[in-house]
């Protein structure tokens, strides 16, 4: 029977279990089998590690059945990390890819003529997180009113704001979301708080989110079955636990001066590589870029250092704007995060993506790239901040 690729996107829809028991096949076997869907699992939950997204990074590469079958393998993977922050960091990738993959689906309208593609509608997303009797669009949205909003990828149209019932909104929003969320700082009436379209979407991926987390971790050893999973994937788990440990490596390095020369070996290899237009693997940009937010560096910073603004030109989506664009998404996702949740790679990381090169003495004394570039810049006494000299006033 043909997987319904919506529950490819979404493997923690309701519909998706189901699917998963149609498809005839555990995920012990698939284990056992060293399956394509157990590779594309340690790959979900590699890059929600690393990077904030569970997307495959070759997405032709998997079919439907081997996406879906991928969500069941990831969960068992996460629950061996035995971490908090293992959980954490994937749920809150699923949800930012799911919130993605909703924004594309909600702004498609004519997708499914077009591409032959079954897309999810906000009607159905509210429904499965029961949110359909609790949000309705504002009728002050109405044709012709000038509130409708165009999406934001071309699409189709949809009310501007919405109204969401009390208990549900104040169920899902979380204090840690800012001050724009707290009901003092928000129109209030008849038991329903008005949201912005884009808030709606914010309480849709925290929904995402906390389904994801529901559950995790759970125990996998303690039967003959269980042992044996354990024992197949325990190489997969002590790379992505070794991974997730890179942010203890990182310790806290509080600087943010921004020397080049004072740079470890592999980001001023990195950053020249990057100047002279090579297309950096998705491992080694997330190492550099995280890197420099580390330091404090916005997105026109980092752009600039990698000499990526002058080259810039409109509709070049697969040259200099289309990296312009990418840095600026990783940038502005790592930034909201503080730097911290996805700190930049160890060096025994960095060695196992082959983007460790020329170490020097002061290497072989740290373990991170930030501690690196810690220490160079205490021994480096009085120095000028880069950024003085590429952005004077």
């Amino acid at each position: 029977m043909p997987i319904d690729p919506r529950y490819a996107r979404y493997p923690f829809f309701e519909g998706a279990r189901e699917a998963v028991r149609e498809a005839g096949v555990s995920p012990a076997a698939l284990i056992a089998e060293d399956a394509p869907a157990v590779e594309r699992g340690r790959e979900r939950v590699e890059r929600a590690l690393m990077e904030g997204t569970v997307a495959a990074e070759e997405p032709r590469r998997w079919d439907d059945r081997e996406e879906l079958l991928s969500y069941p393998i990831a969960r068992i993977l996460v629950s061996l990390i035995e971490a908090p922050a293992a959980v954490e960091k994937y749920a809150a990738a699923e949800a930012a890819t799911a919130r993605e993959r909703l924004l594309a689906d909600f702004d498609s309208d004519e997708e499914v003529q077009t591409t032959g593609r079954r897309r999810v509608s906000l009607e159905e997303a509210l429904r499965e997180f029961s949110l359909a009797d609790a949000v309705r669009p504002d009728e002050r949205d109405r044709p012709g009113s000038g509130s409708r909003r165009r999406s934001r990828r071309g699409g189709g149209r949809g009310p501007a704001h919405y109204w969401i019932e009390l208990g549900p909104y104040l169920d899902i929003a979380e204090g840690g979301w800012g001050e724009r969320w707290r009901l003092v700082n928000r129109e209030v009436a008849d038991g329903e708080v008005r949201s912005t379209a884009d808030g709606l979407i914010r309480i849709l991926e925290a929904a995402v989110e906390r389904r994801v987390a529901d559950g995790l971790p759970f125990e996998v050893r303690g039967s003959d079955g269980g042992d044996a999973i354990a024992d197949a994937l325990d190489p997969a788990v002590s790379e992505l636990r070794s991974l997730l440990n890179d942010h203890d490596a990182a310790g806290d390095p509080s600087v943010e001066t921004v020397v080049p020369a004072l740079f470890p070996p592999c980001m001023k290899a990195l950053v020249r590589r990057a100047r002279s237009g090579e297309s950096l693997s998705d491992h080694a940009e997330f190492s550099l870029v995280s890197f420099l937010v580390a330091l404090g560096m916005d997105a026109d910073d980092v752009a600039t250092l990698l000499g990526v603004e002058a080259e810039e030109t409109d509709g070049d989506s697969g040259g200099s704007a289309g990296r312009r664009t990418r840095i600026e998404t990783r940038v502005e996702y790592l930034g909201d995060a503080d730097g911290t949740q996805y700190p930049p790679p160890s060096c025994a990381t960095m060695k196992s993506y082959g983007d460790c090169v020329d170490p020097d003495e002061r290497c072989e004394t740290i373990s991170h790239p930030l501690s690196y570039y810690t220490d160079a810049l205490r021994d480096a006494g009085e120095v000028r901040d880069w950024r003085e000299t590429a952005n004077p006033e």
